[in-house]
């Protein structure tokens, strides 16, 4: 399951689909909307992404986890849209025969996301709004699609 989505994300159903009678472990992570950043109080997020590209690097960094750890099964799902304080953005599951495999890979997949995948953040404060830092997957996705930003 690699998912960019405008719906809540439904966690019992991203779970289930990693769950396998050959894993000994279920490893997730919830990243979640907080209510302050850089010092001041957030009000809420708004996310958009360019979401075939976002498709393909989840992709890319599902199989690179795959090919790294023996995994049984990986799913990938972000939220686009505006998101309220404690909403949840981004859910990954992770499934493996052995905890440390599964929490290995669930740390990767984060970090990787957060670094290449096309997926912005534009924070809300009470006296404006501001884009998340743009990073290399801004650069990359220029790069990869002639988009100038």
């Amino acid at each position: 399951m690699i998912l960019v989505t405008q719906n809540r994300i439904d966690i019992d159903s991203v779970i289930q689909a990693v769950e396998s009678p050959k894993t000994g472990a279920v490893v997730t992570f919830d990243g979640r909307v907080r209510n302050h950043s850089r010092g001041k109080p957030v009000k809420h997020l708004y996310y958009e992404a360019f979401t075939e590209m976002a498709l393909t690097e989840l992709s890319a960094s599902r199989e690179s986890a795959l090919r790294k750890w023996p995994l049984e099964k990986v799913a990938i799902v972000h939220r686009l849209g505006r998101l309220k304080i404690g909403e949840t953005s981004v859910f990954i599951a992770v499934s493996s025969a052995h905890r440390a495999d599964a929490f290995s890979a669930c740390h990767y997949l984060i970090d990787t996301l957060k670094e290449s995948v096309p997926i912005w953040k534009k924070e809300y404060f009470e006296d404006g709004e501001e884009w998340e830092e743009l990073t290399t997957k801004t650069q990359r996705t220029q790069r990869n699609s002639g988009l100038k930003y």
